[in-house]
This record gives C-alpha cells, sequence and structure tokens, in this order.
C-alpha cells in the first residue's frame, strides 16, 4: 500500500507523527530537572509576599512592570544582573512581561526602604511629578483576608504547612505594628487608624516587592566567593 496515494490515511499519519514529535520534543522536558533548574539560595515565597504577589497580579501591576532583565550591557548597567532560570523556580505563573510601561522590578528588592514604596504606592505623583502610575491608596485602607492563604502555600508546594503559615502571618502583623518598624512613620501617615494594628494589602505588596531579586544576589555573592 502506498500510503502518499491515500490522503486521509497519510493525513492521519503526518499528525500521529507531528504529535508525538511535539511531545518528545517540548513537552517532556518541560518536567525534567534539567530544564527546572533550582538553587539552595533561592528561597520560596513567605506566606506574606505570596499574599503580596497576588495582590501585584491582581491590579495589573505586571501589565505595566516586567520581571526579567535581559543580558544586554544597557539593561545589566540599569536594572542588575540579568536574569538566571533558577530564580523563577517559586514563580508561578512567570512574570516576565514584555512591557515596560514602568521599569523592571526583578531586582528592585532592597533598593529602597519600605518606607518608599509606602509612599510611592499611594501617590506616585507626589514623588515624580510625571509618573504615569495611577495610585493605589485602597491598598493601605484594607485589611488582608488571609483565608485561603495556607491553602494557596499548599497547593503551590511551597514546603510549609498551616502552622508556619499562621506563624508567619502573626509575625508580620507584629513586625508592621510595631512603633520601631523601620517604615513605621510613613505606614502610619498612610494607613487609617482602625488597621494600623492589622495587615493590609499594600504592607503585603511592598514586602513582596522587597523580595524580588534578593535571593539573586545572594546567589551571585555565593557564585563570587566560588572563583
Amino acid at each position: 500500500m502506498n500510503l502518499y496515494e491515500r490522503p486521509v490515511l497519510f493525513a492521519i499519519a503526518s499528525v500521529v507523527v507531528i504529535s508525538v514529535g511535539t511531545l518528545v520534543t517540548t513537552f517532556i522536558p518541560l518536567f525534567m530537572p534539567s530544564t527546572q533548574p533550582v538553587s539552595r539560595y533561592i528561597k520560596p515565597y513567605t506566606a506574606i509576599e505570596l499574599e503580596g504577589r497576588d495582590i501585584y497580579i491582581r491590579e495589573g501591576c505586571n501589565n505595566c512592570h516586567t520581571q526579567t532583565v535581559r543580558p544586554l550591557r544597557t539593561e545589566v548597567a540599569r536594572y542588575g544582573e540579568y536574569s538566571k532560570p533558577e530564580e523563577f523556580a517559586y514563580d508561578r505563573p512567570f512574570l516576565w512581561g514584555s512591557r515596560r510601561t514602568g521599569p523592571d522590578l526583578a531586582r528592585v528588592g532592597g533598593k529602597y526602604p519600605d518606607a518608599w514604596h509606602y509612599r510611592h504606592t499611594v501617590d506616585p505623583q507626589g514623588m515624580f511629578a510625571k509618573s504615569n502610575m495611577p495610585a493605589y491608596r485602597w491598598l493601605a485602607e484594607k485589611k488582608l483576608s488571609t483565608d485561603y492563604t495556607a491553602k494557596k502555600v499548599a497547593v503551590l508546594g511551597y514546603g510549609y504547612g498551616p502552622e508556619e503559615v499562621a506563624r508567619q502571618i502573626d509575625a508580620f502583623r507584629l513586625q508592621v505594628a510595631d512603633p520601631n518598624f523601620p517604615a513605621a512613620n510613613q505606614r502610619a501617615l498612610v494607613t487609617p487608624g482602625p488597621v494600623r494594628g492589622e495587615i493590609t494589602e499594600l504592607d503585603t505588596l511592598v514586602a513582596y516587592l522587597q523580595k524580588l531579586g534578593r535571593d539573586v544576589k545572594e546567589l551571585e555573592k555565593r557564585s563570587l566567593e566560588r572563583k
């Protein structure tokens, strides 16, 4: 039987061959360890950082800010070391992006103090008159809901259970409500009195922003020490 003389069978055979080829060359490698590099210096998000990341996505921040530094001289000079695969091991989904209405945030963690983020998020134009970023004042006025935090952490497989999640939440609440909190004065200016003793959505967003790129800096430090 000549397959080329039977168009229907030829089409079916073509689909089968292409499907098998796609499975072998594309989907199977996605689940192989070699395509999912990890580093002991890259830590999972804490429960609070994860909530902040969800708020970041909910508010559409990733529509204007990328989180990937390309290996180009100009980008490295402005944003820091180019992005490595292992630093996204716990990002689900990835927030690499391609549109930079605002600056890239892949290395923003530790670049500014917490107080800067509280002020900037609530009143961007108060810091940069020509900024086109909208103000997110309501984040400082809304108490964080933690009803599903433990479930989120479990689904993502971050490796700590409900008791650890509760401990992280309680510890963070005490931290931000402490009068000695480094950003206490600025936080008090933007946070209404009734929720100052609670965790607000803005608190978690700031925690998430301060996480971005900080583990990578430790990874780079260790790499330099080994050279």
